[in-house]
């Protein structure tokens, strides 16, 4: 069997850290938890996941064909956590884009804790 770190960077393996989560076995315990799987969802392109933890309240601002045309735009390389509260994550996902130009996704996301379970609400975006 081969050990295959989590995309999410925790180190942890991925079949104990965010496949689960992203397959639906287990639910997120934390925002920061639930950050780094949807994280994890770019990666493997599973829009149906993003658009089921986002607040129903804010599903409508994004389509599965938009979160998949992103997805698989780009490269996913690696995520950077830059500060975590208990509703919120600031991060930094780093990707090529369809040039092979390294780029830099740095949000400041919004997580809302509702009927059980996490799910993200917004994000406020930086240039870097």
């Amino acid at each position: 069997m081969v050990f295959q770190k989590c995309f999410c960077g925790s180190g942890v393996a991925f079949d104990k850290c965010c496949q689960p989560i992203v397959l639906g076995i287990q639910k997120a315990t934390t925002a920061e938890a639930l950050m780094r799987s949807r994280y994890v969802a770019y990666v493997v392109q599973d829009a149906d996941y993003l658009i089921a933890t986002t607040a129903p309240s804010h599903r409508g601002y994004y389509t599965k064909e938009d979160i998949l045309s992103w997805a698989t735009q780009n490269q996913w390389q690696c995520l950077e956590i830059v500060n975590v509260t208990p509703t919120t994550v600031a991060f930094k996902a780093y990707y090529l884009d369809s040039n092979k130009q390294l780029q830099v996704h740095h949000e400041y996301s919004r997580f809302v804790f509702e009927n059980g379970e996490w799910l993200y609400v917004d994000g406020d975006y930086f240039e870097d």
